[in-house]
C-alpha cells in the first residue's frame, strides 16, 4: 500500500457521466432519500462498528452514553475522515479523474483500524457495486479497480450520477451512519424507540455544521481521533458472543 501515501498527479479529463431519462425525471432529493434509506440492500444493519464490544464492556449502558458514543464518533471520525474523502471522491467522479479516485478510496480503506472495519467496508462496497449496476449505473463495476473500492466511493458515484449536490450528499452520508448506529443501540443497550429518536434529534442538529466543516478540511487535515473505536473493533473480533459482524 506504499502508493497510498503518494499524492496523485493532477490530471483533468473533464468528461461527464451521462444522465438517463429516469435520472432526469426524479428529483435529487428523492434520490438522496433512496440512497440513505435503511431499506437500501447493502447490509449495513449487520455491523455495529465496535458498539457491540463497547456495550459488552460497559462503556455504553444507557441513552446518554449511547448518544455520547455516537456523537463523538460522528464528530471525530466520520466527519473528519469519511466526509472529506467523500467530497474528494465526488469531485473525482465528476472529472472522471481515475488516479484521484483510486488514491482517495484506497486511503480511506487503509485508515480502517481493524480487520473487521476493513472487511465491513469491502462488503458494503461490493453490495453497493452490484446494486448500482442493477440500477443502471454501469460505472460502478467498470470505472474503479476492485482493490480500490470502498463504500464511500460508490456512494459518491451514485450521488454524482443522480445530481445530488455534494454538500447534501455529505449530510446524507453522515445521517445514514448515525441512523444505523442508533438502530444498533436500540438492540444492544437496549433502548426504546423514543430514546433512539431523541438521540437522532440531538445528533442530527449537528450534521449541517459537521458537513460544512468537512468541506473546509484540507488534505493534510484528513484523519480521525477514535482510539476507543479502534480498540473496541479489534476486541470485538474475539468477543465470545456476537450479534453483529463488527
Amino acid at each position: 500500500m506504499a502508493d497510498i501515501i503518494t499524492q496523485p498527479t493532477p490530471l483533468s479529463i473533464n468528461t461527464h457521466m451521462p444522465m438517463t431519462e429516469a435520472d432526469a425525471a426524479c428529483s435529487p432529493l428523492l434520490r438522496l432519500l433512496q440512497l440513505v434509506s435503511p431499506a437500501l440492500p447493502v447490509g449495513a444493519y449487520a455491523y455495529s462498528q465496535g458498539m457491540e464490544y463497547a456495550v459488552h464492556a460497559g462503556w455504553i449502558h444507557d441513552e446518554d452514553t449511547a448518544r455520547d458514543w455516537i456523537g463523538e464518533l460522528l464528530a471525530h471520525s466520520v466527519s473528519s475522515l469519511d466526509a472529506p474523502v467523500l467530497i474528494r471522491l465526488y469531485d473525482a467522479w465528476e472529472r472522471d479523474h481515475r488516479v484521484e479516485l483510486h488514491y482517495w478510496s484506497r486511503l480511506l480503506y487503509a485508515s480502517r483500524e481493524s480487520a473487521e472495519l476493513q472487511a465491513e467496508d469491502r462488503a458494503l462496497a461490493s453490495a453497493m457495486m452490484r446494486l448500482l449496476a442493477d440500477l443502471g449505473i454501469p460505472e460502478a463495476k467498470t470505472s474503479i479497480e476492485y482493490a480500490a473500492v470502498t463504500y464511500a466511493a460508490l456512494f459518491a458515484l451514485a450521488a454524482r450520477r443522480w445530481q445530488v449536490p455534494v454538500g447534501e450528499a455529505v449530510q446524507g452520508y453522515l445521517w445514514a451512519w448515525a441512523e444505523n448506529q442508533v438502530a444498533v443501540a436500540l438492540k444492544l443497550v437496549p433502548l426504546g424507540q423514543t430514546a433512539g429518536q431523541r438521540i437522532l434529534l440531538q445528533i442530527g442538529c449537528q450534521i449541517p455544521a459537521l458537513a460544512q466543516q468537512a468541506m473546509m478540511i484540507t488534505d493534510e487535515e484528513i484523519g480521525q481521533l477514535s482510539h476507543g473505536l479502534a480498540m473496541a473493533s479489534a476486541w470485538h473480533e474475539t468477543q465470545y458472543t456476537r450479534l453483529f459482524r463488527s
